[in-house]
């Protein structure tokens, strides 16, 4: 049986902690963007807040939404283990490489600051658990390296910088 509350318990801070990918939904329009994310990108920052690293990559709609005050859901599911499905309903503020906490977010995920495209700041207003028993099991096998050696690689070579100024989505800039 599902249930409703207004912030995250311990257990969900484990739960997303030990999660290899979840999803992110967006919308500030009409199109309902929805996105699977890997690697090690989410912090639990308290009961109520959470921080997402973006790595490049082509489209940036995570972007667009929240600097136009979009609606978020973040979806985390049990592939192993126990069944739980776990969404989290949020607002988000983008963290530009100006922002003093764009530096502070680098160092929490070890990252080099170069590969990172932007960070994101989830403000939950709630969650929602469900037992998540039709979601297979699955077994994880490892990370798919690639973006992120790429966006290394871009970085060291100087060439990062003008790739996400070619592929930024222009809207009204609000930076954290």
């Amino acid at each position: 049986m599902g249930k409703q509350y207004k912030s995250l318990t311990d257990s969900d801070r484990e739960f997303i902690k030990n999660q290899k990918l979840f999803y992110i939904a967006s919308c500030s329009g009409k199109e309902v963007n929805l996105s699977p994310k890997g690697y090690d990108t989410i912090r639990v920052l308290d009961e109520k807040s959470l921080v997402f690293l973006s790595y490049p990559g082509s489209g940036n709609r995570t972007y667009t939404d929240a600097v136009n005050d979009g609606e978020f859901t973040l979806v985390f599911n049990a592939f192993e283990g126990e069944p739980k499905i776990l969404r989290l309903f949020c607002k988000a503020k983008a963290v530009a490489s100006q922002s003093e906490k764009f530096y502070e977010y680098v160092a929490l995920f070890g990252e080099k600051e170069g590969a990172v495209r932007d960070f994101f700041e989830f403000t939950i207003y709630a969650v929602e658990s469900s037992c998540g028993m039709s979601v297979p099991l699955m077994e994880y096998k490892e990370d798919r390296d690639a973006l992120r050696e790429w966006a290394v690689d871009m970085s060291e070579k100087g060439k990062l910088q003008e790739y996400k100024e070619k592929h930024f989505v222009p809207v009204d800039l609000k930076i954290l």
